[in-house]
């Protein structure tokens, strides 16, 4: 995490772990929690004073579809960046204005550092 801190222009919300029960298989159940609101109202914020022109998520709650359409109203642009379909919710990519998809392949190139 504090190598993501440190990466110009970039910012980690961290929300709070809530256990929420048992599977069956007896493995514990966690939940996060207040990570979407910290979000929302970071999105709210810099629309709101003009500072933004393009929010790109890497998240994929349909919670934050609120703050992607008051983004959108402002004329900002929202970029949902996802993994597989199972990683997001297609309210929230029907709802972004550009989608890009992140493979494994390039998450490799970019931990490497080499070139596409």
């Amino acid at each position: 995490m504090t190598a993501l801190n440190r990466l110009d222009r970039f910012a980690i919300r961290l929300g709070r772990l809530t256990y929420r029960g048992k599977e069956a298989t007896g493995t514990p159940i966690f939940e996060q929690k207040r990570v979407d609101l910290q979000l929302g109202l970071d999105i709210a914020s810099f629309v709101a004073n003009g500072r933004v022109e393009l929010v790109v998520l890497v998240a994929g709650d349909s919670d934050l579809i609120p703050a992607v359409k008051k983004a959108q109203e402002e004329g900002v642009l929202v970029r949902l960046v996802h993994g597989p379909k199972t990683t997001y919710h297609q309210d929230l990519w029907d709802e972004v204005d550009e989608r890009q998809e992140i493979t494994p392949s390039e998450v490799s190139q970019l931990l490497l550092g080499s070139p596409k």
